[in-house]
């Protein structure tokens, strides 16, 4: 058996700190190859309720205090005993990120960011397809009512827009974040870019390079970031007089490459005087799309029709041409939304703020 501590004397290191990991409502943690929570402590030099307050998300950490903590998780491959705690706590640890469609690769590296976030501070991530459908939409929200889940990052446009149309003051206080798609005047926290701007830059690109007749492909205009970039599309045009023709804009129900072949190709069947010499696709995978509708119509990219898209998924420097687009930071914005929705859940209380990240144009070969 180990040694008892006599009477009056110092009780070890060890013991006081497995004391203090029950205290700060921890215990229960696993041992694995990299020992427990004390070890961990012990090799960071901070007190195991540091280890505490990193592990469940808590603010009041210094941000190089928290990550010498994270780094040495991840190194020791410390684990949590996550029932024993939930069981404690109530809380799930789970945190859902809901997608519109995971087949667009826009989303998976917004996705890793979230999710390395969320294992950095002991939460699993259920990544949950909505498919835009509003069953789907009230059945995941309905898991933060519950308390089964403690968070949510939603970058489906539709679930963010029925969301704040239907919940109205619920929306604002369920524990979620907007990624992508957002409304500032909902109350709910968010990350983005400046769609507006980056539209902006994409069309100004176009007529630097000396295009007149750009047309637009964009998504569903009740969407705020379709909005946002026709409105920045039609802002460059106006800014260098050129007139914006209806026949230049398309709308397309879906992101797909199929999508933006179609659109394409109808655009070429437009006079030839009218018809675009250069095409804005407010996606990568409609650009992408778009390639092989010109393909088909036998116009040359740029020769005959320069394009530009959006988001630079990594098959934009693959295709042929190669595309200019608009790059979004997708891991940033993941890990963002990610480090949000936990201060929200740290404090909720807390006046979590909306967040617009720096884009930028990769000019490439198809522009």
């Amino acid at each position: 058996m180990p040694a008892q501590p006599q009477p009056g004397s110092a009780s070890p290191p060890e013991a006081d700190e497995a004391s203090e990991a029950h205290g700060a409502g921890v215990g229960g943690m696993a041992m694995a190859r990299g020992g427990s929570i004390a070890a961990v402590a012990r090799r960071v030099g901070v007190s195991v309720a540091t280890v505490s307050r990193v592990l469940n998300g808590h603010a009041n950490v210094r941000p190089a205090t928290r990550e010498r903590v994270l780094a040495e998780i991840e190194a020791s491959g410390y684990r949590v005993n996550e029932l024993a705690r939930n069981l404690r706590t109530a809380e799930s640890r789970l945190l859902l990120t809901m997608v519109p469609d995971f087949g667009n690769p826009f989303y998976a590296e917004i996705v890793r960011g979230i999710d390395s976030v969320a294992r950095g501070r002991g939460y699993f991530m259920l990544l949950c397809d909505t498919g835009a459908d509003a069953g789907r939409e009230r059945s995941y929200f309905d898991l933060l009512r519950r308390h089964r889940a403690d968070g949510a990052i939603c970058l489906d446009p539709a679930t963010v827009q029925q969301a704040n149309r239907m919940m109205a003051d619920e929306s604002a206080a369920l524990p979620w974040v907007a990624c992508c798609e957002f409304d500032p005047a909902a109350g709910v926290p968010y990350v983005g870019i400046d769609n507006f701007q980056a539209a902006r830059d994409a069309v100004r690109h176009l007529i630097a390079s000396g295009r007149r007749r750009i047309a637009l492909i964009n998504s569903d205009d009740h969407y705020l970031y379709a909005q946002q970039r026709r409105d920045g599309y039609l802002a460059a045009l106006a800014e260098a007089g050129i007139e914006a023709r209806d026949a230049w804009r398309v709308n397309v129900n879906c992101l797909d490459y199929e999508a933006g072949a179609e659109a394409a190709a109808a655009l070429m069947h437009l006079r030839r005087d009218i018809a675009p010499d250069a095409i804005f696709a407010v996606s990568d995978t409609l650009a992408v799309g778009v390639l092989n509708g010109l393909r088909g119509a036998l116009r040359r990219v740029p020769g005959d029709v320069a394009v530009v898209g959006f988001d630079d998924i990594a098959l934009a420097a693959q295709v042929d041409p190669p595309l200019t687009t608009v790059a979004q930071p997708m891991r940033e914005l993941g890990e963002t939304a990610a480090r949000l929705l936990l201060r929200r859940l740290a404090d909720p209380q807390a006046d979590v703020p909306g967040v617009l990240l720096p884009h930028r144009l990769v000019i490439r070969q198809s522009a």
